[in-house]
């Protein structure tokens, strides 16, 4: 397991040092952005890395993978994030939506057969977007400065810490860190690219908006991501960016979420 843990680790260092190697020069960042360099170097990597891999697998999943398919596996994989949105609930002290969470897993979970089936929201148990990132923020922790992580996308320090306690909460870290045998890893392994394929595969009509309504990408990925983060944060009561009727759409951030990352 720490073999696994190292090997991970020296990937991800190698990748932000190649990175920093050349960091771009911006004269004057605004105050929440001080990295917009290096950040704009690491989004030019990440965009290398989603249109020569990412884009054209998702494109071909999306191609031969039937519309029930399609939806049926997107399920599955939120259901399993209900696991982690749960926890946070009442990390938060939301003990209410907690419960109510808990039960839409536990209904999608069999009823739902496995998630595949959305049926808790056929019983209006609504789905909610609870993170560790929100908890940190909850808990008084400071945004600190925006910052775009190797493969996985628009952030920032706080995101970081919130991106570490999501992973620690999904069920297909344990089966990859803990598994006791090549084939559990193996199927670590396999769902997870599959749920990576499957998101990006999502926001591919989502990136052609953001696409043709950008002048520049980076600034528009930063403002959605800032202000996407303080609707939920807030649990609405900020309303983020409006693109094309796509309010309450997570495009600065989820258009990378486990798509780049």
């Amino acid at each position: 397991m720490i073999n696994k843990i190292n090997k991970y680790r020296l990937l991800l260092g190698g990748v932000i040092l190649a990175v920093l190697q050349g960091c771009t020069t911006v004269p004057h960042p605004v105050t929440e952005d001080p990295w917009e360099g290096m950040n704009r170097d690491i989004l030019s990597f990440n965009d290398q890395v989603d249109k020569f891999v990412l884009k054209p697998v998702a494109k071909g999943y999306q191609w031969i993978t039937p519309e029930f398919a399609d939806i049926g596996i997107s399920n599955f994989f939120s259901n399993l994030k209900d696991i982690g949105v749960s926890v946070n609930d009442f990390l938060q002290a939301k003990p209410k939506r907690g419960i109510m969470d808990t039960t839409r897993f536990l209904v999608n979970s069999t009823a739902g057969i496995a998630g595949f089936i959305d049926v808790a929201t056929m019983i209006d148990l609504p789905k909610h977007q609870e993170d560790f990132a929100q908890t940190l923020a909850v808990w008084g922790v400071p945004r600190g400065p925006y910052f775009v992580i190797p493969l996985l996308g628009p952030s920032s320090v706080r995101g970081v810490g919130g991106y570490v306690g999501d992973s620690a909460l999904h069920p297909l870290t344990y089966t990859f860190f803990f598994g006791s045998s090549a084939v559990s890893w193996g199927l670590s392994v396999g769902l997870s690219t599959v749920e990576i394929v499957d998101a990006r595969a999502d926001f591919l009509g989502a990136e052609a908006v953001a696409s043709e309504a950008a002048i520049d990408r980076y600034v528009f990925f930063r403002s959605a991501y800032m202000q996407r983060r303080d609707y939920l944060i807030s649990d609405g009561a900020v309303q983020p960016l409006d693109f094309e009727g796509m309010n309450g759409e997570d495009l600065g951030e989820d258009l990378y979420e486990e798509g780049l990352e």
